[in-house]
């Protein structure tokens, strides 16, 4: 073989083998392209979300008991029933307490006319101790003037015992619970307890993180999702914030709070149920995904891409929820940061 044909030859493997090198660097490149995913840093408004479970309760409940024992002697309403403000739902015997309340009032009765007459005739009309000639009418007549204030105190209480015989509602609402729906028999006040709801104080009560809590405020906007209506969804706002922790089953600290509805909602107490408040809200921010940060002992990085290279990127931070943080220093709208395939970064 010739000079020129050799060479020719060799020229040719030549140009072979780069041509392979070429082809499986392209390779390569797609194939880290294929495996390392990347997102797009963006302008939005950036909202913090609280979670929490709960349930359902009425503000205004009312448990209504009678003060003393007694026999039933009758019961106006049921589970179920509305009822007005101050209305009769129940009463005791009266017949005991009446004859009481009457034989006060004869002994008080009695006691007035000695009070009187004693003044009258005994002490020549002086009524009060301050107008007693001596001091043993003085305490005569204070003797007097405390038994008559006795009298009037036994006759003041016998007439409460007879008021505390009717049981009334102090608020309009339903019946949900009646523990002695019969009449005739004989209850305590812990065997005989009627409860009454007001439905339009329905509230959703729930329980927030102490890492949370510091974002809420009295009027911000919260949905709730109740198990009971899946394809319901209820608007309200944050109603009440308790000062005082609590420890949840789990030993977290947490306060309790809770939602108003913003429409009145005829539903059940103790209905089971979702709240997601949007405790933080900042305007048009730059935001990339939280999987993008990366951290070491000089701070947060991210691996920003650069045509087909990945150029490491310092970053400052700011707020962050579940899914997105705030870049407020280092990146620029648009840049596209790696979020997975970190292992498949091409070594510097």
């Amino acid at each position: 073989m010739s000079k020129k044909k050799i060479i020719a030859v060799l020229s040719s493997v030549i140009v072979l083998l780069g041509g392979g090198v070429v082809v499986n660097q392209q390779i390569e490149t797609k194939t880290q392209d294929s495996v390392i995913k990347t997102a797009p840093a963006t302008r939005e408004d950036f909202i913090k979300s609280v979670g929490s479970s709960g349930k359902t309760k009425a503000v205004r409940s009312v448990d209504l008991k009678f003060q003393t024992s007694g026999r039933l002697a009758w019961v106006q309403v049921k589970e179920g029933d509305w009822v007005s403000a101050y209305q009769a739902i129940a009463g005791l015997d009266k017949r005991e307490v009446q004859k009481t309340l009457e034989n006060t009032l004869r002994d008080y009765s009695v006691e007035r006319n000695t009070y009187e007459e004693t003044a009258r005739v005994t002490y020549q009309g002086r009524f009060k101790p301050t107008e007693a000639l001596n001091d043993t009418m003085k305490r005569l007549l204070e003797k007097n003037q405390w038994d008559l204030e006795s009298a009037v105190a036994d006759v003041e209480l016998d007439h409460l015992a007879v008021e505390y015989a009717t049981l009334i509602t102090p608020i309009a609402g339903v019946v949900t619970h009646v523990d002695t729906p019969v009449a005739g028999i004989n209850i305590t006040p812990a065997t005989a307890v009627f409860t009454v709801v007001d439905p339009d104080s329905m509230m959703f009560e729930a329980n927030a993180d102490e890492i949370d809590v510091g974002n809420l405020t009295l009027g911000q906007k919260a949905s709730i999702a109740l198990d009971a209506y899946p394809d319901a969804t209820f608007s309200g706002t944050i109603s009440y914030i308790s000062y005082s922790s609590e420890l949840s089953a789990g030993g977290a600290t947490v306060f309790p709070i809770q939602i108003a509805f913003d429409e009145p909602q005829k539903i059940r107490i103790g209905l089971n149920g979702d709240v997601t408040i949007d405790a933080l809200r900042i305007p048009l921010v730059l935001t990339v995904p939280l999987e993008a940060i990366r951290e070491e002992e000089g701070g947060k990085y991210v691996f920003k891409k650069n045509d087909h290279s990945y150029v490491k990127t310092k970053v400052k931070t700011g707020q962050q929820n579940d899914d997105k943080i705030v870049i407020e220093e280092g990146l620029s709208e648009g840049d596209s940061v790696v979020i997975k395939g970190f292992n498949n970064l091409p070594k510097s």
